[in-house]
């Protein structure tokens, strides 16, 4: 059935040649309209658009949470990285329940007409669905909801992108051997162009080295800087799975947190494909 209207329905099959040879004076037509719809988020704006960062290293000591030493490196990674993209970074330091709520409510909104994506990491403690502030938790969903589609206009039809380091629970991963081996489009659902990026699996405890950095942040931020201007931005997450799997494992003196070892968890909504470079 033709979407079009009526008309003749053609096939894309090979044609006989006595066909061919008595059409051939016939014009050439195609089944397709030119530059209708595209596959690929468009990065035909001015600015690429920001990435904010809240970075919450110290916790007031009613929470009972400890120190995130090693956070910062994260930080600094994270700004240096999303910066030579082209995101304008701003980063925010321990910041309590409230602040975080303001940051974010403030840039939801703003006019993000000029840019072509948004980009927030959170750094912080969690416990399931929970984000820590400096003075205690509070939903991930209240803030990523922020930037859905009838809430922040400007970026309607826009990915936008969460990239999570904290914990999900307390359970821990043993690890186990293995072998080596332009759209018409009017509606679209609120919750579209969401990719949540979270440093581990649903109740799982999320690994940070006080050096280095956490695995997660440290793969991300490697995997953006060697791909980030050549791979779609799931490609370059599987990457980031891969790494964070193989190339750390804990060490602890506490036989329970020793030889752990962790696996992120991509949940994404996009509907295009996402590339950081034209």
């Amino acid at each position: 059935m033709s979407v079009n209207g009526p008309g003749e329905d053609r096939t894309d099959a090979k044609t006989e040649q006595s066909e061919v040879s008595s059409s051939a004076s016939a014009p050439e037509e195609v089944d397709a309209k030119p530059n209708v719809h595209s596959f690929r988020y468009s990065l035909s704006f001015p600015s690429i658009g920001q990435c904010i960062i809240i970075n919450n290293k110290n916790f007031d000591r009613g929470t009972g949470m400890n120190q995130r030493n090693g956070t910062d490196v994260d930080a600094a990674n994270a700004m240096k990285v999303f910066g030579n993209l082209g995101y304008k970074v701003k980063v925010y330091n321990d910041q309590s329940v409230a602040q975080i709520q303001h940051v974010l409510t403030s840039v939801s909104k703003q006019d993000h007409s000029c840019s072509a994506s948004f980009v927030c990491v959170l750094l912080s403690h969690g416990d399931g669905d929970l984000f820590f502030g400096t003075d205690g938790p509070v939903p991930l969903k209240s803030l990523t909801s922020l930037y859905r589609g009838d809430r922040c206009k400007s970026l309607v039809g826009k990915p936008k992108l969460f990239f999570i380091q904290a914990c999900r629970g307390t359970e821990l991963d043993p690890g186990i051997e293995a072998d080596s081996v332009k759209d018409e489009t009017t509606r679209i659902p609120v919750e579209a162009d969401f990719l949540y990026a979270f440093s581990t699996a649903p109740g799982y405890y999320s690994w940070r080295n006080t050096t280095t950095g956490s695995w997660f942040m440290q793969s991300l931020c490697d995997m953006i800087s060697k791909y980030g201007k050549e791979l779609e931005l799931q490609h370059i997450m599987v990457r980031v799975n891969h790494k964070v799997a193989v190339a750390f494992e804990s060490v602890s003196n506490s036989p329970d947190f020793n030889a752990r070892k962790q696996i992120p968890c991509v949940v994404s909504m996009l509907t295009k494909e996402m590339y950081f470079s034209p």
